[in-house]
């Protein structure tokens, strides 16, 4: 997310009116109703703020007519979810482990020759190539050093933390050479699908997959468009950090990827000075979640969890750099707290550019909405973009036999 509209002086903007959804601040407050978890609040203004609903305006515990399922919103009183004063949180839970990541050849490997080889001279020339060089391992590409790190947080013996499955559209001959590279570099990744040019998206799902990272564009956003937090990778760093630690920094952006992009869009329609006032006026209504706010974020906060060191440092770190900035900065903290969601940093830069903070705060990878966010801090850390998708479907948390799970309303 990005705003970087200059703020006018002395000029009033009127705010987008908005049809559905979240009520816009121009419409009449509601009668506000007290809520057992916020009874700290003093004023009739931030009472009539809270009796605004997050999530379209959609009922806590409504059932859902397709499935009749109960959508909750994350941090409320459901035994699931904390508490006022809970000092354990429900996304802390380490019973939701492994994580499973998915990622394509391309973005654990350097394929750029091979690709480049099937773009200009076809198919048969491309498996001819990779046969020819079966013996020869393939080097690193952009999500390796994530990928290598996030394999070695499991231990012989012990359940594991992270899985780890290639999602790839190279036909199964090439899967030799594949597997044989994954061997060559020490990396335990055992299972995946080769789809021979097919969409790898349904396999995701089949994989039970909370994150995927790949370079095809339309594989990204097909497996946002159901669910699945997806980015496109953007090519190695040119200038990353040294590695001189074993931390996996997590770096993620706030609209339209940790939060929903209902807000980002009043700013699109109707400028900063709507947003912000819409976010103040909002500013104790939880965000709902975005595509990586749901169970991803869950099971990264539990890996955290899980990895602490005896010393109390986190071998995880999660953080948010954001493009918010006071007073819009609230309604985002309130969200996080609301989910139970500790991050270990949040960085509100508003029009100021990312790249110097992430490179600053030695991120190993980071997600935006953004291309240019994504262009610019590609330089210094692996960036992958999160497209916007149309139809996307709201983030919802949905209590399945005993578990939160995404929602996705459009998936069939």
């Amino acid at each position: 997310m990005s705003f970087t509209t200059p703020r006018p002086t002395g000029a009033t903007t009127t705010p987008h009116v908005r049809t559905g959804g979240a009520p816009s601040v121009d419409e009449p407050l509601a009668a506000a109703k007290e809520d057992s978890e916020q009874g700290d609040l003093s004023s009739q203004t931030d009472a009539a703020c809270r009796a605004r609903r997050p999530c379209g305006g959609r009922r806590r515990g409504r059932k859902s007519r397709s499935n009749n399922q109960s959508v909750v919103s994350p941090g409320r009183s459901t035994g699931l979810l904390p508490t006022r004063g809970d000092e354990q949180y429900w996304l802390a839970d380490t019973s939701v482990l492994p994580l499973v990541v998915g990622v394509s050849t391309r973005a654990l490997f350097n394929c750029e020759d091979e690709h480049r080889v099937f773009a200009q001279d076809g198919e048969a020339a491309y498996c001819a190539l990779q046969r020819e060089r079966e013996a020869s391992p393939l080097c690193p590409g952009c999500a390796f050093e994530l990928v290598k790190r996030l394999l070695a947080l499991n231990s012989v013996g012990n359940p594991k933390l992270v899985d780890v499955v290639l999602l790839s559209r190279n036909k199964p001959d090439q899967a030799l050479r594949i597997f044989k590279s994954c061997e060559a570099h020490g990396l335990a990744i055992v299972a995946g699908s080769f789809t021979g040019g097919r969409s790898v998206v349904p396999y995701a799902r089949a994989w039970d997959v909370d994150l995927f990272l790949s370079n095809d564009d339309e594989d990204v956003r097909a497996a946002l468009a159901v669910g699945v937090a997806a980015a496109r990778l953007a090519l190695t760093p040119s200038a990353p950090a040294p590695p001189t630690t074993v931390e996996l920094h997590f770096a993620l952006d706030g609209d339209a990827v940790t939060f929903n992009s209902e807000s980002e869009s009043i700013f699109r329609k109707s400028g900063l000075l709507a947003f912000e006032r819409h976010e103040q006026v909002n500013a104790r209504s939880p965000l709902a979640p975005g595509p990586f706010g749901g169970p991803l974020l869950r099971k990264l906060l539990a890996l955290r969890s899980r990895t602490r060191g005896a010393d109390g440092e986190n071998r995880i770190r999660i953080s948010m750099v954001t493009a918010r900035e006071a007073p819009a900065h609230e309604r985002a903290l309130r969200t996080l707290r609301h989910w139970g969601a500790l991050f270990d940093e949040i960085h509100f830069v508003g029009h100021r550019t990312k790249a110097p903070f992430l490179a600053a705060a030695g991120a190993l990878i980071f997600f935006d909405d953004r291309e240019a966010h994504v262009e610019a801090a590609s330089r210094f850390v692996v960036a992958g973009h999160v497209p916007e998708v149309g139809g996307q479907p709201q983030c919802q948390l949905v209590r399945i036999r005993g578990a939160d799970r995404v929602s996705a309303a459009n998936a069939k």
